[in-house]
């Protein structure tokens, strides 16, 4: 993966490592990077990154109805 760098001023009640958790959050729900990616961007092994996830109700896995069943093999 690529790395680029991001600065910008935050607001004083948000904290430098509650943002990238907050923005690897997001990437991942919106499929733009991998959970391994998001855990590392975060500062997290990927099982407390899964962890989480399920604070914020995201899924971990998120299939399209499609996908969904194609898994299923319906």
């Amino acid at each position: 993966m690529s790395l680029n760098a991001l600065k910008m001023e935050l607001p004083f009640s948000l904290s430098e490592n509650e943002a990238k958790v907050f923005l690897s959050l997001k990437l991942y729900e919106v499929g733009k990077i991998t959970l391994g990616q998001a855990a590392d961007m975060a500062g997290f092994s990927k099982q407390s990154f899964i962890d989480v996830l399920g604070n914020y109700k995201i899924p971990v896995i998120n299939y399209s109805p499609e996908e969904l069943r194609e898994e299923l093999g319906l």
